[in-house]
């Protein structure tokens, strides 16, 4: 739950820091003033976009950040040992351990592995 709540403010975050910077003014836009481009930076005014604009993006650069540790923090926490019998039964592993168990007494011993079980020589035809 928390993960999911963390991601969700993640991204929101990501995308508001994308469209604040696109809608900032660049450095290099005063030079194109001279060419017909100079009321491009009116609908906020001279400054004041540019001061609102940009602390808003660190604002949100930091929560970015924070998130991000969050996220990190989080992911990489160690589950919590199971609290319930389904979820220990569910972690067990799917084959049992193989265990010895002698032979009965009337059935021969198996053969160590690698060796060759020795066998009855076959009849002749008659």
């Amino acid at each position: 739950m928390l993960h999911t709540t963390l991601m969700v403010i993640h991204f929101f975050t990501a995308v508001s820091i994308v469209l604040l910077v696109l809608l900032q003014r660049g450095k290099g836009a005063d030079a194109g003033a001279g060419f017909g481009a100079g009321a491009s930076g009116t609908v906020f005014g001279a400054r004041g976009a540019g001061t609102a604009l940009s602390r808003t993006t660190a604002i949100l650069a930091g929560v970015f950040m924070i998130t991000s540790l969050s996220l990190t923090y989080v992911g990489s926490r160690s589950a919590a040992p199971p609290s319930s019998v389904l979820e220990r039964l569910s972690q067990q592993p799917a084959n049992p351990p193989v265990t010895n168990t002698p032979a009965p007494s009337g059935a021969p011993a198996p053969a160590p592995a690698g060796t060759a079980t020795p066998t009855a020589p076959a009849k002749p035809a008659q």
